[in-house]
C-alpha cells in the first residue's frame, strides 16, 4: 500500500510543529484524527517517525530521512496541480497562429507581443500564408487562429480586430497621384495588375462586383501573387492595384497610396468555432484589448 498526499501533509505538519496538538490546530482537525492517520501512515512504511517523551514530539532517525522525501512529493503534486491549473486558465499549452502574408508586417509583432506580455507560459508558433492555405489550415485544425480579410467560407467563427482604408496604388508622377482621395469610377481608364484569380476565388467575386458598380471593366495586364510582386509592377509603371493602407509599409518609394472614397477593409481573427482551447480563448481576448486600444494599421 502506498500512502496518499494527505498523509504526508499530516507527516509534515507534525514535523513542522513538533507538536501533534499544534499540527493539528495548522490542519484544522483533531488531535485524535491526526494520531490515527499518523499511526496508518507509520504502519504502512513499516517504521516509527516520531518519537515522543516529556520533551515533545521529535521525529526519528527513520522520519528525519522521510521528511524531505516527503516534501518533495507534495511539492511535486502541488506543481502538477498548478500545470493543470494555468491550462484551464489558458495560460500554458500551445498554439498556432497564421497570419495572411499581407497582415503579417504589421499585425505579427503586436500580436506576438502582447500575447507573450499576457501569457508568458504560452508557446506561439507563427506561419505567414497564402490565403487558401490559411482558410484550409483553419478548417483541418492544423492553425488554430488566423489573421486574414474576408470574405472566408461558412462555418467558421470570425472576429474584426481593425479597419483599414482601401487605397488605389498608383506610380509616383501619375496624374492622379497627387489627389488626396479618388473613386474607383475615376479610374476606369487605368491598366490594372492584381492577384491571380485562382489565389481566392471569393475575393475576385468582391472585386468584380465593385467594378462592375464602378460602372467599367478592368483591364488587367499582369498578375502577382503576392502584395511586394504588385507592388513593384506598380512602381515599374506596369499598371494601378488596390491596396489597404497597411501595405504602405512595405514599399515606400516609387508608388503612391491615394485613398478611395467610402472603401474599407476589415481585417479579422478567425477560428473553428468547435476548438474548445482555453488558450485560444485568451489569446482571442488579449488581441481583442490590444486592437481597441492600439491601431494595429501602423505598429510593426
Amino acid at each position: 500500500m502506498t500512502p496518499d498526499l494527505r498523509q504526508l501533509r499530516y507527516f509534515v505538519a507534525v514535523a513542522e510543529e513538533s507538536s501533534f496538538t499544534r499540527a493539528a490546530s495548522r490542519l484544522m482537525i483533531t488531535q485524535q484524527s491526526l494520531s490515527q492517520q499518523i499511526n496508518a501512515l507509520e504502519r504502512i512504511l513499516g517504521a516509527k517517525l516520531f518519537n515522543r517523551d516529556s520533551r515533545g514530539t521529535r521525529l526519528s532517525d527513520t522520519g528525519s530521512l522521510f521528511l524531505p522525501e516527503a516534501r518533495a512529493v507534495l511539492d511535486r503534486a502541488d506543481e502538477a496541480v498548478a500545470v493543470v491549473r494555468r491550462a484551464v486558465r489558458g495560460e500554458t499549452g500551445r498554439l498556432r497562429l497564421a497570419f495572411l502574408a499581407t497582415t503579417a508586417n504589421h499585425l505579427l509583432p503586436p500580436v506576438v507581443r502582447a500575447a507573450r506580455e499576457h501569457l508568458p507560459g504560452l508557446e506561439l508558433i507563427t506561419e505567414e500564408t497564402s490565403i487558401a492555405p490559411l482558410v484550409d489550415g483553419v478548417l483541418s485544425g492544423e492553425f488554430d487562429l488566423a489573421f486574414t480579410r474576408p470574405p472566408q467560407v461558412p462555418g467558421l467563427a470570425a472576429r474584426t480586430i481593425v479597419t483599414e482604408q482601401v487605397c488605389v496604388v498608383l506610380p509616383e508622377g501619375h496624374p492622379l497621384a497627387d489627389r488626396t482621395e479618388l473613386t474607383l469610377a475615376e479610374l476606369a481608364g487605368e491598366r490594372w495588375v492584381m492577384t491571380p484569380r485562382s489565389s481566392w476565388e471569393p475575393w475576385h467575386r468582391t472585386f468584380d462586383e465593385n467594378f462592375r458598380a464602378a460602372g467599367f471593366s478592368p483591364e488587367i495586364v499582369a498578375r502577382d501573387a503576392s502584395v511586394q510582386g504588385l507592388l513593384g509592377l506598380v512602381a515599374a509603371g506596369v499598371g494601378i492595384t488596390r491596396l489597404g493602407w497597411s501595405a504602405h509599409n512595405l514599399r515606400r518609394t516609387g508608388v503612391v497610396f491615394v485613398p478611395l472614397a467610402g472603401e474599407v477593409t476589415p481585417t479579422e481573427m478567425i477560428w473553428r468555432p468547435d476548438n474548445t482551447s482555453p488558450a485560444l480563448r485568451r489569446v482571442i481576448d488579449v488581441v481583442t484589448e490590444l486592437a481597441a486600444a492600439t491601431d494595429l494599421t501602423t505598429t510593426g
